[in-house]
């Protein structure tokens, strides 16, 4: 897979991790609030992960 989507993939799990955790916070459903920030978190750690190859 090229370098380049992988980082555009994780970019865009990032920016839909803080929609769900938005989403989850109006909603009141600490459940979406947790997917949410395990895909922020996942997102970042990926980015890192490709930047230090």
């Amino acid at each position: 897979m090229n370098k380049k989507l992988k980082i555009a993939f994780l970019i865009f799990a990032i920016l839909f991790g803080i929609f769900i955790f938005v989403y989850g916070g109006y909603d009141d459903s600490p459940g979406a609030q947790g997917l949410g920030v395990l895909a922020v978190i996942g997102g970042i750690i990926g980015i890192i992960k490709i930047k230090k190859k």
